[in-house]
């Protein structure tokens, strides 16, 4: 199924071209799949006792692993060029042979999860993945402009700018493009993975978005894996997973009032932007739907999780099944995952914690259970140091009931999670002791995110939360298959069943329904245009002078810097950008008494677009001593030096 998955990607690298050539969209889909094969056979190697579906998992997390460290390790030394792509690719095949060489397939029977289950639900869920993806980057629509759907029409620009500039620019580890001078404050991996084919000769959008569909199987499979092992039955294995996926409260009434008599109340889901039964901000509806809201727009979500769900895996098996030995390859999985995603890096040692506690007092194990902290800690280390540890100082502070603005604490989880919140308590009383001792794990997680607020944006605490919410699934889909196992022989069961399954769904699947149709245009064909001469026509390094909108052409496409760039990113990782802002419009409006700004930024060329000439008095008699490289009927790019 995977390797289906990437013919496809290979078929959308040969019709989406935009500067990118066939050639190297091909030679991006065999370099990926030469490290998903070693990571393959690491972890036949390192898991010999396990199934060919926990070996495809790990094998995709280990491969994205080694895909997203194995350049950036070269590239710390050498800059971010084809030469270090080439290193990292004999690195993992070295690797990779190694592992195959040595992997010697036990004679044994290994429990495999039953087949039909798992593919019922994960090939359907990685087809819808992909198909949002391949809808929601960068097609070409009708007016000859580029397009986004609406959980894209966000993100998507910022991470377009980063894998740009990390490619053409080769400065390792990253700068902002954005905001040309400071370090990265974003855990940067999640994008250069897609650099890395950018580099190699594939057009944007197919970098942008084939590292994406191996990560979402390894999500999709490895949640599935992580119920189906924490219950040892396919059913609730099922239900647990539909509901992490699809689940969301009771979003869906506020599209129901008076819709015989007005039907747009209903109709403006699949209308309007982010009106949605699990993303309605004015109604306080802030749980989002996982598909739609993170794994399609988040990279660094996606990433992480594609690691974190099954290092979940491990972890729980190692400490509550007592199968110890696995503890030392998740030390070193957990150990890589701050550079990718933070978050994912501090939910698995959350969720440690508690673990390791019950490891002490039960003497099972401790030593073995401290080791894998111990090299966890000991690769994160660097990570914290360098990186996270210098912007996240700044980020911490108390904030209760994180992204809650109008209700009660209760209320507020009652409407956002519906009946998955409302069975919690019932089903932790009636589950056995070993599904309570799994979700208290998870508890301390939940309880920090409520109190610590860990980023600017309180609405980014969902990314820990998730999580929790990960676990809670579980434990509300076990009670709900138990329940429906002691109704057997009463009528109607059936049909109760499936109205307590659509209430836990409605609003997630009313959610996708949206995303499937939604469509902006991000960047018109005038835009393009510019951008692809500036890719042509420029250095690498060059720095634009351009208003700060978060859809910036110049950014995006051809990885130049600008001189800075929208609030909507960079407040959120910290930075202050009023000043700029104003000198930004202080050159556009007055460049003649500008000269030591130009001087000061940096500035090569000015680009003047739509969003320049509605943001700023222009006057072009100002540029008009300066040369005209290009002109169209929506930009132009004026040389100042």
């Amino acid at each position: 199924m995977l390797w289906t998955v990437l013919y496809f990607a290979a078929v959308y690298g040969i019709i989406s071209n935009m500067n990118g050539t066939f050639f190297g969209n091909i030679i991006s889909v065999a370099y990926l799949m030469l490290f998903l094969a070693s990571g393959y056979f690491i972890a036949f190697n390192v898991f010999p006792r396990e199934g060919r579906l926990l070996h495809l998992t790990l094998g995709t997390a280990v491969g994205l692993l080694m895909l997203m460290w194995l350049p950036a390790l070269f590239s710390f030394v050498l800059g971010f060029g084809v030469l270090s792509q080439l290193l990292a690719l004999a690195a993992a095949l070295a690797i990779g042979a190694k592992a195959l060489f040595r992997g010697v397939r036990l004679l044994l029977l290994p429990r495999e999860p039953a087949l039909k289950p798992y593919l019922w639900c994960v090939v359907p869920t990685v087809v819808l993945l992909c198909v949002l993806l391949c809808t929601h980057v960068l097609p070409l629509n009708e007016y000859g402009g580029l397009s986004s759907g609406q959980s894209t029409y966000g993100d998507m620009c910022m991470h377009l700018g980063i894998i740009s500039s990390i490619s053409r620019q080769g400065f390792f580890p990253p700068e902002y493009s954005i905001f040309p001078g400071q370090a990265m404050s974003y855990p940067f991996l999640c994008d250069s993975i897609s650099s890395t084919f950018y580099t190699l000769g594939a057009s944007l959008r197919f970098a942008y978005m084939l590292p994406m569909m191996p990560a979402f199987f390894s999500v999709v499979s490895g949640v599935y894996l992580f119920f189906e092992d924490w219950f040892r039955d396919n059913k609730k294995a099922v239900l647990a997973f539909v509901l992490f996926f699809l689940g969301g409260g009771f979003g869906f009434a506020y599209f129901m009032n008076g819709i015989a008599s007005d039907p747009y109340n209903f109709t403006r889901i699949f209308t309007a932007f982010y009106e949605t039964p699990t993303n309605l901000v004015g109604e306080n509806i802030r749980w989002v739907n996982v598909i739609a809201d993170m794994l399609i727009p988040q990279r660094a979500t996606l990433f992480g999780w594609s690691i974190l769900f099954p290092c979940l895996l491990l972890l729980r098996r190692a400490a509550l099944d007592e199968e110890d030995w696995m503890f030392l390859p998740l030390g070193v999985m957990a150990g890589l995952l701050p550079l990718i995603h933070t978050h994912s890096f501090l939910a698995l040692g959350l969720v440690s914690v508690p673990w390791f506690i019950r490891a002490i007092y039960k003497k099972q194990s401790p030593k073995k259970f401290l080791l894998y902290g111990i090299i966890a800690v000991v690769l994160a280390a660097p990570q914290l140091l360098l990186f996270t540890f210098k912007s996240a100082n700044s980020f911490l502070t108390l904030n209760f009931n994180w992204s809650n603005e109008t209700d009660t604490f209760l209320w507020f989880y009652v409407k956002n999670l519906g009946l998955i919140f409302i069975l919690l308590p019932v089903a932790f009383i009636s589950a056995e002791d070993k599904d309570r001792l799994t979700w208290l794990g998870i508890l301390p997680l939940w309880i920090l995110c409520e109190f610590i607020q860990f980023q600017p944006n309180p609405y980014d605490n969902n990314k820990l939360l998730f999580i929790w919410f990960a676990f809670s699934c579980g434990l509300a889909a076990s009670f709900l298959i138990d329940v429906y196992a002691k109704l057997d022989g009463i009528k109607g069961r059936r049909l109760l069943a499936g109205i307590v399954v659509i209430a836990m769904t409605l609003s997630g699947i009313l959610t996708l329904g949206r995303e499937l149709v939604s469509e902006y245009e991000v960047f018109s064909e005038g835009e393009v245009e510019a951008a692809m001469f500036i890719e042509e026509n420029t250095p690498a390094d060059a720095v634009f002078l351009t208003t700060t909108n978060h859809n910036n052409a110049v950014a995006a496409l051809t990885g130049r810097s600008i001189v800075c760039g929208s609030a909507s990113y960079l407040y959120y990782h910290g930075y202050d950008i009023y000043q700029r802002e104003q000198d930004i419009r202080a050159m556009f409006e007055y460049p003649a008494d500008s000269a030591e700004l130009y001087e000061k930024y940096g500035v090569d060329y000015i680009y003047i677009g739509p969003y320049e000439r509605n943001g700023y008095l222009l006057s072009h008699i100002d540029f008009a001593h300066l040369e005209l490289i290009f002109a169209n009927d929506t930009a132009a790019i004026y040389k100042y030096q």
